[in-house]
């Protein structure tokens, strides 16, 4: 029998807290061990959540681990779970048997060269040539880092790596990593948001709490109704499984990272000069939505790619859309 995604979102949240502290996702991004933190992952049974029940999953849908990925967002998780839960669903259904280590998801095409979120923590990577995917170990794409402090991501040079190939999903892999990047950036926005307005509440200057200021107010609201329009935008993305339409993919990855550098924008504007500073754990959350924010393409990238496909239709936008996006 399947299981029910709401019944596995407390224990795997439960999970991601207790391993996802500051001090270990620090502790990660300063060159430290990963091992007890993904053998803990690994023990737990949630990478399997896509992997059909055929071949010894949970048999969820992208739609039903929407909440799955958005927590690892929510807690900042310094490791490639979600885009390992892909991986090991694409290499299940094409037969291969999954690395134990950290996969991530590169989706250069043609290009040999590319950033890759949470490269430098990763044992191999799934990689989309633009015909196929094929899966490399990370250490013979002679990884770098990208010189942006305490990041995880790395640039690879796949122009000689080898691996197992297995079929391109339709649309290829980077709609279906879009989808990811847009749900892992709804957890983190919520989580800014829940934090941000309690630092509001707490904070008491001249004698009452700066989240009683009308101007503070209105940057809170805004924050708000752009941390719903990410979760909207990522939720409808799963909704459409591992083969998303294109419209439904840029729309999910365009909203999530035009809404991003606002979020964390007004969340460092709150904290003022505290949330800027090393110590503090705002940065942990806002880097991740900048990085996220970049990778498998912003906003500008998917706002093209939407605009093409609705000048090739010819129909009415409002209909374009009902057909395209809510489909």
């Amino acid at each position: 029998m399947t299981m029910d995604a709401n019944e596995l979102l407390e224990p795997f949240a439960k999970m991601l807290e207790g391993l996802a502290t500051p001090a270990a996702i620090r502790a990660v991004e300063q060159g430290g061990p990963a091992d007890t933190m993904w053998s803990e992952i690994v023990e737990s049974g949630f990478l399997d959540a896509l992997v059909s029940e055929d071949h010894g999953g949970a048999g969820l849908s992208l739609e039903d681990t929407y909440s799955l990925i958005e927590a690892v967002g929510r807690f900042a998780v310094p490791l490639p779970v979600a885009e390992t839960m892909v991986a090991r669903a694409l290499l299940a259904e094409a037969g291969i048997e999954a690395p134990e280590g950290p996969i991530a998801l590169a989706t250069s095409g043609a290009n040999p060269s590319a950033v890759v979120s949470c490269g430098l923590v990763s044992e191999h990577v799934l990689v989309d040539d633009g015909e196929t995917l094929r899966l490399v170990r990370a250490r013979d794409c002679a990884p770098q880092p990208t010189g942006v402090e305490a990041s995880i991501a790395a640039r690879f040079d796949f122009a000689s790596a080898s691996g197992p190939a297995l079929p391109r999903p339709e649309g290829g892999l980077r709609r279906i990593s879009a989808v990811v990047r847009a749900a892992l950036m709804s957890g983190a926005g919520n989580e800014l948001l829940d934090r941000t307005t309690t630092y509001a509440n707490e904070r008491v200057q001249f004698g009452k709490p700066i989240g009683r200021q009308q101007a503070l107010q209105q940057n809170l609201a805004v924050m708000a109704e752009d941390v719903v329009a990410t979760r909207l935008a990522a939720s409808l993305g799963c909704a459409s499984g591992f083969e998303p339409s294109l419209a439904a993919a840029a729309t999910a990855k365009s909203v999530a990272s035009a809404a991003a550098p606002r979020i964390a924008a007004t969340a460092h504007a709150v904290h003022g000069a505290i949330g800027v500073s090393e110590e503090h754990d705002l940065q942990l959350y806002t880097r991740r939505l900048h990085e996220w924010r970049l990778a498998d393409g912003s906003e500008s990238y998917w706002n093209a790619e939407l605009g093409r496909a609705r000048l090739a239709g010819d129909v009415s936008s409002v209909d374009w859309v009902r057909a395209e996006v809510f489909a």
